[in-house]
């Protein structure tokens, strides 16, 4: 006996095996078996009975092979069968496509077999799947590392350009160890060292008195708390006062401490300067400003939003709602809140602010939600437009592009279907407005755009609008 055990095969001591155990065999070796005759017709069809995909096939048989391969195929079965009348076994295992009503979206590799005095052969077919499937998701993987890869690149050439262009002195550093993981050159400049002497240094030993437990400990405090102002300290070669502003982040597992210095005299100066900036804004700008509680309860304003509603002082608007003002009350005041708590802040919301005497003027609103303190807070601007949406109303010469686009219509309709469509175009572009600022509240937006609420169905129906944000009123 050889290693091969061939002499096994051939010495009589393998029995006959039964007609049933060998179909059985031959769809459990293989995941589709063709029994094809020298004419190339299908005389059996075995589906391994784990391999679903396939379907029913039995109407494969009797009819030529070449009925169910595409083009491409055809002559590869045609080189084999002339191969088998030759009477030469193909050695190689052929990749042929199906074609069933529809072209199947994998191949099959097959290797052939004589099967029987008759000259048909078999074919064991391998549904090669599985390794297209495994080569499509290597594939993917390695486009998405290239794509990870280039993101890389450009995010690390966007973060050096941004840490050298900066003037304020920035400072990365580990909270692990304390060390400096990068800074830039105005940060060295003010420690009075070069940016490569502190990278991997100790942040703690640039500053007098400061160990680096207590040090890390004492920025993180800082960097988490709502009212702190930074922790003061004094550099060790420069005797400078210094203000460092930290905040914490994590990246790949690591927290990491961005610091921005400062030195005392600076610092007092930035927010002296910007205080009084802002307070003189605030009382002699000509936009009106409200700050008001989340609920919509006025805190402060200044004299522009008095000069609006025709009130005498602040104390008589302040405790009140600021949806008391608004023209459509609780409505707008609901769309901006939501809007600027879910986004940060909203702009260019057009309604109208109303005085205790029942007058109208129409306003631009802009809102921000401060949130970084105990209480959040709303801050508003307010702008009158009045005059602008007079204009607005006054008979204007329409563009060139506007007149040249609806000049193309002229000849192919009708004026009044000109004008039909392009009248329908702007209704159904305002009705998606006001339910996308109301976030699908039909009865918010019936009453912003002066609809009843049947009305409005009717147009969202119209316009193919009623679905698109879910079937439900979001009421």
């Amino acid at each position: 006996m050889n290693s091969s055990g061939s002499s096994f095969w051939s010495s009589g001591s393998v029995p006959l095996i039964d007609a049933e155990v060998l179909s059985s065999i031959i769809t459990v070796a293989s995941d589709i078996a063709l029994v094809v005759s020298r004419r190339g017709k299908v005389l059996s069809v075995l589906i391994n009975p784990n391999e679903t995909s396939f379907g029913k096939l039995s109407h494969w048989e009797d009819r030529p092979l070449t009925d169910f391969l595409t083009r491409e195929s055809r002559p590869k079965i045609e080189a084999v069968m002339e191969a088998m009348e030759k009477g030469e076994v193909p050695s190689r295992s052929v990749e042929l496509n199906h074609s069933d009503n529809a072209v199947w979206e994998f191949p099959i590799r097959y290797s052939f077999h004589p099967f029987g005095s008759d000259g048909s052969f078999l074919m064991l077919g391998r549904d090669l799947r599985p390794i297209a499937e495994t080569q499509q998701q290597l594939v993917q993987a390695q486009m998405s590392l290239e794509q990870g890869y280039e993101a890389r690149r450009e995010f690390d050439a966007r973060y050096r350009l941004l840490l050298r262009t900066v003037r304020d002195c920035i400072v990365f550093v580990s909270v692990n160890d304390g060390k400096i993981k990068d800074l830039n050159d105005p940060a060295a400049a003010l420690l009075q060292s070069t940016r490569e002497d502190l990278i991997g240094a100790s942040f703690a030993q640039e500053f007098r008195d400061k160990r680096r437990e207590e040090f890390t400990e004492a920025l993180i405090n800082a960097a988490i708390s709502e009212t702190s102002t930074g922790v003061d300290v004094q550099s060790r070669r420069g005797r400078q006062r210094v203000v460092i502003t930290p905040q914490v982040f994590r990246a790949a597992g690591e927290r990491i401490l961005i610091c921005r210095l400062t030195t005392a005299e600076e610092s007092a100066t930035r927010f002296d300067n910007l205080s009084n900036n802002l307070a003189s804004v605030f009382e002699k700008g000509s936009d009106a400003i409200v700050f008001t509680s989340v609920t919509g309860m006025i805190e402060a304003c200044n004299d522009a939003f008095l000069d609006l509603v025709d009130a005498a002082h602040a104390v008589d608007v302040r405790g009140r709602g600021l949806a008391d003002f608004l023209g459509r009350g609780q409505i707008d005041m609901s769309v901006l809140v939501e809007n600027a708590r879910r986004t940060g802040q909203m702009r260019m919301y057009s309604t109208k602010l109303l005085n205790d005497f029942g007058a109208k003027t129409p306003v631009e609103m802009s809102v921000t939600f401060i949130e970084d303190r105990s209480e959040p807070t709303l801050g508003f601007i307010i702008r009158d437009i009045s005059r602008v949406d007079a204009m607005r109303k006054a008979p204007l010469q329409t563009s060139e592009e506007s007149s040249r686009n609806v000049m193309e219509l002229v000849g192919s309709a009708t004026l009044k279907e000109i004008v039909s469509e392009t009248t329908d175009v702007v209704e159904k572009m305002c009705i998606e407005t006001a339910v996308s600022l109301t976030r699908n509240n039909r009865v918010a937006a019936a009453e912003m755009l002066g609809l009843s609420r049947q009305s409005l169905y009717v147009k969202l129906r119209k316009y193919g609008l009623l679905n698109k944000d879910g079937d439900s009123d979001g009421e």
